[in-house]
């Protein structure tokens, strides 16, 4: 495993890092074997956004007697209520969960605090002038927290915390689809239905360079979410290339950013900690992605979403991101029908009983045509 400084931060990460939001369904047995295979392997990060306060007791499980050996990104904002995750602007709130992750985690401090999920400049606008910001500030000074983090999908908004002076790390999504959108394609248009041609583009996206020119510049590292853009770009069935790229390709190609110092790759299995630990024995001939980007004139960025649950929480009920993911694997024949089906019946509420009400679509960063797909869904599914 190679090692990478974390910005100012005086840590050191693991190139490779975990992104635990597909545990929140698993075992508590499930859980600890993805951990400890991380561990055991030199992944030293992780990243635990979720709310879901058994997924929580399962990782602090798992990380009993090896607390030391990982460093967590734990998030203020992100909070459980009526069953269901939220994001919350809310300071009693706030240090309600943050109270309640270090009780699970069964730990005193959290390696970065990540303020969760700032998209707009005007959210950037309410944690700074308000109470967020003054509670993490808080948090560092005690050591409850060693490093003030932010997680965004927003290069504006991003590169006005990072030049701001305060942030310490950044969580961003980055991979090779999202670089290339044009300047003037905003978060809300990665996933919109078109299609751009990429001839005469300068390559990278000027404002999501500037943002990583500008981590570099004043010492905030980056850690990165979305590298597979939630296994999208790994299917050539749905990747807006046309074409799949490998997991080494998109682990590197994130790695050669400006500031990124590790890549947290989400992994449900302990198969997939391996997949991802193989990077590290990967030849630089297999880590090149320029081949297959070169061949790619344009691309349809037709909407799709990455299962990240930000449209949250559903009115009715329904584990939107669960559906999707569903939907998709039946579609793209990803595993045997009958169980795509059976664990399509065990979710609690159905894409059949969405009601259209249209706040998941407003919530959503990437633009997700979530009613269309519910109903589409029904239709697959049969209720």
């Amino acid at each position: 495993m190679e090692y990478r400084k974390l910005g100012k931060t005086g840590m050191t990460v693991s190139e490779i890092g975990l992104g635990c939001e597909h545990l929140q369904v698993e075992s508590r047995e499930v859980v600890e074997q993805v951990v400890h295979a991380a561990l055991d392997g030199g992944i030293n990060i992780l990243d635990a956004f979720m709310s879901e306060p058994q997924v929580r007791s399962n990782i602090g499980a798992a990380l009993r007697g090896r607390r030391d050996q990982m460093l967590i990104q734990g998030h203020i904002g992100s909070i459980w209520r009526n069953g269901q995750y939220e994001r919350s602007r809310d300071l009693t709130l706030c240090q309600t969960f943050i109270a309640d992750f270090l009780k699970r985690f069964e730990t005193d401090y959290i390696d970065i605090g990540m303020i969760h999920f700032v998209d707009t400049l005007d959210d950037l606008d309410t944690i700074e002038n308000g109470p967020i910001l003054e509670y993490a500030l808080r948090l560092k000074e005690q050591g409850v927290i060693r490093a003030i983090g932010m997680s965004s999908h927003d290069p504006v908004t991003a590169r006005r915390a990072v030049e701001a002076g305060w942030l310490d790390v950044l969580l961003f999504s980055v991979n090779p689809a999202y670089d290339l959108l044009p300047e003037n394609m905003k978060i809300e248009s990665y996933f919109v239905t078109d299609t751009w041609n990429r001839e005469g583009l300068s390559g990278v996206n000027p404002k999501r360079a500037a943002l990583y020119d500008a981590c570099a510049a004043h010492g905030v590292g980056i850690t990165v979410m979305k590298t597979y853009g939630a296994g999208i770009l790994l299917n050539p069935a749905l990747s807006p290339f046309h074409r799949a790229f490998t997991t080494a390709q998109l682990i590197q190609y994130a790695l050669s950013r400006p500031a990124v110092a590790s890549v947290l790759i989400g992994c449900q299995k302990p198969e997939e900690v391996t997949v991802a630990l193989a990077y590290e024995e990967t030849s630089a001939a297999e880590r090149d992605y320029a081949e297959a980007l070169a061949g790619t004139v344009q691309f349809s960025t037709a909407r799709q979403c990455v299962y990240c649950n930000h449209c949250h929480p559903c009115p009715a009920g329904i584990d939107v991101a669960s559906v999707n993911r569903l939907y998709d694997a039946l579609r793209t024949n990803a595993a045997p029908a009958e169980l795509i089906q059976a664990q399509y019946a065990a979710l609690e509420a159905h894409a059949g009983d969405c009601l259209a009400c249209g706040v998941c679509e407003e919530r959503c960063p990437f633009g997700v045509g979530v009613i269309e797909r519910m109903r589409a869904a029904t239709e697959a599914f049969g209720k």
